[in-house]
């Protein structure tokens, strides 16, 4: 690990300055860390934010105002969550181990970096580390990376649970600038596809800190998250689909449904939500709904499997929260 100086932070505005200044928030650590001991990160300044009073759930417009600093453990264990957004919390209790958890922030958790073997190596190449160096996953290991949404710059994917689930529940990232000016932006924008530059993770700015993230009224109906990983536990997803499906009369009246493991960011597809909604669930509407998924799905080799995985996975999500037998 190179040396760094470490300050803290008295203020959002004071954070949104360092950040502006090229220096790297710190909460708790639990991704950061890891890649400055591997030198994959080396920023000159490490600015600690727990002080920030960003650690609060709150009721707010109906719905919740979950702080930047409510850690995973604390946002999962919440009555409210619990009752009114279930796959937010089973999302999280399906990452990490519960050391982790107790650390790991709401904020931080939406801006942990891939799990790339490349990504971590610094003896590999690795656009997203250093750019213009190439993609060594493209015909190299590649078992856990993408099959949506790739470029030839990079196929690495998000790894995380949770924004997953905040992707299925439509929420928001409440984000504040160096100009102090608060802005929100849709969960389901806030992270990019790499393109010709994998290098940037999110559409955030030089200088912004997330302050919250705000989910609406709750929906109710089924909500389920499944994760298919290579152990029953701490391990990143092959595949994990968050869905909040809600039936009436044996219709599908709404539904909202997320992919992790599949591409750079969350998968949300909102051609699927359309299909499913309104109609009578049945095996073949299943069928149609995975074809319209993995239409321009693309193995590299190893990860080639994901793609049969992610059409199995999600018949058996639909017909879990559907009732559907067939």
């Amino acid at each position: 690990m190179k040396a760094f100086t470490y300050s803290r932070a008295e203020a959002v505005t004071h954070a949104c300055e360092q950040t502006r200044a090229g220096a790297k928030l710190i909460a708790g650590g639990t991704n950061l860390l890891d890649l400055m001991k591997l030198e994959v990160e080396a920023p000159e300044i490490v600015v600690d934010i727990n002080r920030l009073a960003l650690d609060e759930i709150e009721e707010a417009n109906e719905g919740l105002r979950i702080g930047a600093l409510v850690t995973n453990s604390a946002c999962a264990a919440d009555l409210r969550v619990r009752r009114d957004y279930p796959v937010l919390a089973r999302a999280i209790l399906a990452g990490a181990t519960f050391q982790l958890r107790n650390k790991a922030t709401t904020g931080g958790n939406l801006c942990q970096r891939t799990r790339c073997y490349y990504f971590y190596n610094r003896d590999q190449p690795c656009n997203k580390r250093d750019p213009g160096s190439g993609c060594g996953a493209l015909g190299g290991a590649n078992r856990i990376h993408a099959i949506l949404g790739a470029s030839e710059s990079c196929i690495a994917t998000y790894p995380g649970d949770m924004a997953v689930a905040l992707s299925a529940l439509d929420a928001q990232v409440e984000v504040t600038g160096p100009d102090g000016a608060m802005r929100t932006i849709p969960v389901r924008e806030f992270h990019r596809l790499p393109g010709k530059a994998p290098e940037r993770d999110t559409v955030l700015e030089p200088g912004d800190v997330i302050t919250a993230v705000t989910l609406p009224a709750p929906v109710g109906g089924t909500q389920i998250y499944r994760k298919v990983r290579d152990r029953a536990s701490y391990a990143f997803a092959l595949v994990s689909i968050a869905c909040v499906l809600k039936m009436e009369r044996n219709r599908i009246v709404s539904a909202s449904l997320a992919f992790g493991g599949l591409a750079h960011k969350p998968w949300h597809d909102t051609r699927i939500n359309d299909m499913l909604t309104g109609s009578t669930p049945c095996a073949r509407l299943f069928d149609e709904v995975a074809d319209l998924l993995l239409d321009d799905a693309r193995g590299y080799g190893h990860n080639d499997f994901k793609i049969a995985m992610t059409r199995r996975v999600l018949k058996g999500v639909l017909r879990e929260a559907t009732g559907e037998q067939a």
